[in-house]
């Protein structure tokens, strides 16, 4: 597992793609937590990251799912996925190893956004008026919900042999899971299942874990979740042996 890993980081460094999602990341939140009118910092006149933590979930959905979409359908294409599975490792290895390596990049893409943290925290009236609390439980949910993403884009890319078709999909699974089961619920159609059927979705739980207190149901919904999609590839990817 850990020389996927080291292949999959090596890959991802040697080309423009890491590079370029980081910059892009970090570019969009800056402007829209520094720039932007009405919902940056400086307007709104006290200190707070509640805009980078708004903005990043949905930057996340087309970042995450092109940094994942060439990790299996790329191998699939070339013919290469046949080959690694003669080496003395297992699918899930091989799985888990190139889910760590996007986790990883997605970990990278978010640190340096801690500068945004210490310049707000300097700008704070009194110094460090600012809820940490709130703060560090949004960054704990923002890499939780990158875990899930990354999984959903290795899911979509093991799928299909195409890295656009990856991509898109992975955009759309992304995308229906971050928002999808909240505005269904909001129809109100289920009655008493609406609670449940907002549960499923992972805003609800993005938005829990933010206001800074850590509830094990949420920490078990994102474990469930990043599990359930790296069952779903491993199963798939099995199912192409045959």
């Amino acid at each position: 597992m850990y020389s996927i890993f080291k292949k999959e980081i090596r890959s991802f460094l040697s080309s423009l793609i890491a590079y370029v999602v980081i910059i892009v990341f970090l570019l969009i939140v800056g402007l829209f937590t520094w720039v932007f009118a009405d919902g940056n910092i400086l307007a709104q006149g006290y200190a707070s990251l509640d805009t980078l933590f708004f903005m990043a979930p949905w930057i996340f959905i087309f970042l995450i799912s092109a940094i994942t979409m060439r990790s299996f359908s790329e191998e699939i294409n070339q013919g290469t996925f046949e080959i690694l599975s003669t080496k003395p490792i297992t699918d899930f290895q091989i799985i888990l190893g190139k889910y760590l390596a996007a986790v990883c990049l997605v970990a990278f893409s978010v640190l340096p956004t801690l500068l945004y943290f210490y310049s707000v925290y300097q700008l704070g009236l009194p110094k460090g008026n600012i809820d940490m609390g709130a703060t560090w439980g949004s960054y704990m949910g923002l890499i939780l919900l990158g875990g899930c993403y990354a999984s959903i884009g290795i899911f979509s890319s093991a799928a299909t042999s195409n890295q656009i078709v990856a991509f898109v999909l992975g955009m759309f699974l992304c995308f229906f899971f971050y928002v999808g089961f909240q505005q269904i619920s909001n129809l109100s159609l289920f009655g008493g299942w609406d609670s449940f059927i907002q549960n499923l979705g992972i805003q609800y739980h993005y938005d829990s874990i933010s206001r800074g207190v850590v509830d094990s149901r949420d920490l078990v919904y994102f474990g469930s979740l990043i599990s359930f999609f790296l069952g779903l590839t491993y199963i798939v990817l099995d199912s192409r042996k045959w």
